[in-house]
């Protein structure tokens, strides 16, 4: 069994993956999974990072292409649009190859701001490797891409927050903002179109879909400041493509922050994950280290190989030390959850190591995801915020310091990973991201 290989994507990247019976232990909605019977889950309630976020049930395959000329082949792209004004959103649906996992159309979004700083963030929600996993409809994934509406919806209702406020308390509201959505259950990483079983037919194109929007970019923008970023399965599709990001922009200062991705899996999905989505074929290969097989490598190698390529940019991970996401899926894949904790500690600690341009914020807890999220303003670790720190890390003339919890529950006020004022608030107020503060912190003591 190893425990970080970059099967990684597979099993965490199933953020999405929740019961409509709040009640029901999550160790029993996987076993309904087994069973094949588990179809009544949301791929984004309560957990994917765009929480509230769901395909709209009237949107047809065409929509949004009403403006193609009857004679226009019906894989060309159609014209794309400008950038937006500062502070407006857009809605691009690039065409061409790009696709979703059930055949229906791709879209991004755009926020307008300062053209010479840009953050590329990139969705979770969800993943399917096989028969099963890939014909529960919507529960392991999300099948389509979600409607611009949907979006500014959930922004101003505040469930979609962190790096999408538009407030002044969010350092980061005046750059040009792309999410790139995530419809093909492949961590970002896909490019290839899987039959599992007769009319079972999956479009594994997140790498694709993924460089349209980063091409749309490249020809519109040339931003001296970069951000790549991305939230569960998003923080996959953030270090992979980053190094990519890094090659489309060379004069750019590049940020990689990969939130709630540790990327702490068993052996036992990897074969049918990224093989199966052909996610080979657009590995950062010039980078040195990352030529083996993607079988043969592991999280760190991939963050040790390209933080050293690259030693003007900065790479960092953050993550709750008892994140109950990644500690779930961990379990359900037959690890043991009692070790995630540490084995999380160890993956970051060996990255530091041997990258000096890396980093960690670790934070009490067990929540999923910061960055769309309005804690990620208020959340503090031994007197660092985490907005702050995340800002120094972007665009300070030096990088923070890691920043790491301590795992002792006797440890001081505002230091213990067990002192988790996000968690407390819960018992207060129910707020979208409480689901993952369910039995905090009976069950994580040791």
């Amino acid at each position: 069994m190893r425990h970080a290989t970059l099967g990684l994507a597979l099993a965490l990247a199933l953020t999405a993956c929740a019961e409509d019976n709040e009640d029901q232990p999550a160790a029993d909605a996987m076993a309904s999974l087994d069973e094949g019977i588990d179809a009544g889950a949301s791929p984004d309630e309560g957990i994917a990072p765009d929480e509230g976020i769901t395909p709209d049930e009237g949107i047809t395959p065409d929509e949004g292409l009403a403006d193609m000329s009857p004679d226009m082949a019906p894989d060309m792209a159609p014209p794309l649009p400008d950038p937006p004004a500062a502070g407006e959103w857009l809605e691009v649906m690039p065409g061409g190859d790009t696709v979703c996992s059930r055949g229906t159309p791709y879209r991004f979004f755009v926020r307008g701001g300062a053209p010479d700083k840009v953050i590329v963030d990139f969705r979770g929600g969800g993943a399917c490797w096989n028969a099963l996993t890939c014909s529960v409809a919507g529960s392991l994934f999300a099948e389509e891409a979600a409607p611009l509406a949907t979006y500014l919806d959930a922004i101003e209702q505040g469930r979609l927050d962190g790096i999408f406020d538009p407030g002044e308390d969010n350092p980061f509201a005046d750059w040009t903002l792309i999410h790139i959505q995530y419809c093909t259950g492949d961590i970002h990483w896909g490019d290839a179109t899987v039959e599992y079983r007769a009319n079972l037919t999956i479009e594994h194109r997140g790498y694709v879909n993924a460089r349209s929007a980063i091409d749309w970019l490249r020809d519109r923008y040339d931003p001296t400041s970069l951000l790549v970023t991305g939230c569960s399965a998003g923080a996959y599709g953030a270090i992979m493509h980053g190094a990519h990001l890094a090659e489309d922009f060379p004069d750019a200062r590049l940020t990689v922050l990969a939130d709630s991705g540790a990327g702490i899996i068993t052996d036992d999905f990897l074969q049918d994950s990224l093989p199966g989505w052909n996610a080979q074929a657009h590995l950062p290969t010039h980078v040195p280290g990352l030529e083996p097989p993607i079988t043969e490598l592991s999280l760190p190698d991939v963050y040790r190989a390209v933080a050293q390529h690259y030693p003007e940019h900065r790479f960092a991970q953050t993550s709750a030390a008892f994140d109950a996401d990644q500690t779930f899926f961990y379990d359900a894949m037959g690890g043991d959850a009692a070790d995630w904790p540490r084995l999380l500690r160890e993956s970051l600690a060996s990255i530091e190591a041997d990258a000096d341009n890396f980093r960690v914020y670790v934070s009490p807890g067990s929540s999923h995801c910061a960055t769309p999220y309005p804690y990620l303003f208020t959340r503090e670790v031994a007197g660092v915020r985490q907005i702050e720190w995340m800002t120094q890390l972007v665009e300070g003339e030096a990088a923070p310091d890691s920043v790491w919890c301590d795992p002792d529950p006797e440890a001081a006020a505002g230091t213990s990973c067990f002192d988790d004022p996000v968690c407390e608030a819960c018992a207060v107020e129910m707020l979208s991201y409480c689901r993952f503060c369910e039995g905090w912190p009976e069950r994580y003591l040791p």
